[in-house]
């Protein structure tokens, strides 16, 4: 798909359609309705918006990330500093959510802060994660809190991070103060954020050089020198393959101990999955499947009441490796290929590998043109619906993300917002892209004739 002057009319007419379904007297009333069930979608299905602590909330000083923003040298272009605020601004964060129309607002907790030293807790964080909770019930939306996205305490890092048998029980033990605090009002819970990313890193079109590893590795270790440790790991910054069995084990133990303190609670994992397409004969897609979700899904299978589904592009896959986009195809800020109806393939193969119902935690494009946004949103929901339609269990579709926030190792170059931010003043600006998200989900849906589209 190129993008044109005909794609934006096309974004152009999905804003007329969506705020046609509305019949926009009020935002109040918008989102009465989506509560009614009128739509396509059903009156259960969740329609939200993500942000994650150490991207948004700013300052997050105790954690193995902001240590390795600040070392030198640093794979990370610039520190997360300030993030959004959203440390501060959170009740305004979520009056947007809410005056969009959305149900659902998708946050972390950040361990760092619960427990910034090893056994030692902080009343004061856990009573701000019980604010927000409640702030998200007094505005409708329901809260959907992920216990572990990518950051830990920079102690839980000096001791190996998750690459040493000790983790699970570490992670367990944060899991079980958290849960005990916070579960009785939670929505819907993911123990953790995309376990598989460095895997799904290691099929990439296009291979990290030598010198990324290289520098990689001396990052690592100057950090674990600040720490006067031997060692230094981090959840999306270390060996994949070290990491894999404490994590699952971390995974099961943390859904018991969430269980423990609230058996109602749907519990989940969250998986980082592109629509994987063969191509020619002998595609390693299978293999790909197997190295990157298999043991995962499994986990999921045995432990969890959901699978979290996490999309942006599909990947194409040969005899030998991934490709590059095809030729003349628009990419993202992140070199994927735009190709919204990604969700519907990664919906459907979750599902298949799990038996469970599917919430897509995240979804999303990288671009500073928003009318590409404004087209990306109806035509992934749309893929959604027809999932759907095929008879999959799809709980809800959850935006990436609310606000321009921190992007990990790129800073605050990729957009991914809903709502841009001021680097300077934090001010939100609400894009023309969010509107039309929540006019869809105000209006239930999109149409069957939609839905074919």
């Amino acid at each position: 798909m190129n993008w044109s002057r005909r794609n934006v009319l096309a974004a152009g007419a999905a804003s007329a359609l969506a705020a046609n379904a509305v019949a926009a007297s009020t935002v109040q009333a918008a989102a009465g309705k989506a509560a009614t069930g009128k739509g396509p979608f059903p009156a259960s299905f969740l329609w939200g918006a993500a942000t994650a602590g150490h991207q948004v909330e700013g300052q997050n000083v105790n954690s193995d990330i902001w240590l390795l923003e600040h070392v030198k040298p640093s794979l990370f272009q610039e520190s997360s500093g300030d993030g959004c605020a959203s440390l501060q601004r959170w009740e305004e964060d979520l009056d947007i959510v809410r005056s969009l129309g959305l149900n659902t607002y998708r946050f972390s907790l950040e361990w760092a802060r619960i427990e910034p030293a090893e056994g030692e807790f902080s009343a004061v964080m856990l009573d701000h994660y019980k604010r927000v909770i409640a702030g998200c019930r007094d505005r409708g939306l329901v809260p959907l809190v992920t216990f572990n996205h990518f950051t830990a305490p920079r102690w839980f890092a000096a001791q190996g991070g998750w690459e040493v048998a000790t983790a699970p029980a570490k992670f367990t033990r944060f899991c079980d103060k958290a849960a005990r605090y916070l579960a009785a009002d939670i929505g819907y819970a993911t123990t953790l954020n995309e376990p598989n990313l460095l895997r799904m890193l290691d099929w990439l079109p296009l291979p990290f050089p030598p010198s990324m590893k290289e520098m990689q590795a001396a990052m690592l270790k100057e950090a674990a020198r600040q720490c006067g440790s031997d060692r230094f790991s981090a959840a999306n910054c270390g060996n994949a393959d070290a990491m894999l069995a404490p994590m699952i084990a971390g995974h099961k133990a943390a859904v018991a101990a969430i269980k423990s303190a609230n058996p109602s609670l749907p519990v989940g994992v969250s998986l980082a999955i592109s629509d994987d397409q063969p191509i020619g004969k002998n595609s390693r897609r299978d293999a790909k499947r197997r190295e990157v979700y298999g043991e995962w899904l499994q986990a999921a299978r045995e432990t969890c009441d959901f699978i979290g589904v996490q999309t942006y592009s599909r990947s194409l896959i040969d005899s030998s490796k991934a490709l590059p986009p095809p030729k003349g195809a628009t990419v993202s800020q992140m070199g994927e290929e735009y190709y919204p109806a990604a969700i519907e393939g990664t919906i459907r193969y979750a599902h298949a590998a799990t038996g469970l119902p599917v919430m897509v935690t995240e979804n999303g494009v990288a671009t500073t043109d928003d009318a590409m946004r404004a087209a990306f949103i109806p035509e992934a929901i749309a893929a959604v619906g027809r999932a759907m339609a095929g008879g999959v269990p799809v709980l809800g579709y959850v935006h990436w993300s609310l606000l321009d926030n921190f992007e990990w190792l790129f800073g605050y170059t990729p957009k991914f917002g809903l709502v841009a931010v001021d680097r300077t003043t934090m001010k939100r600006t609400i894009k023309p892209s969010a509107r039309i998200y929540g006019a869809i989900a105000a209006a239930g849906g999109l149409t069957q004739a939609q839905l074919k589209g």
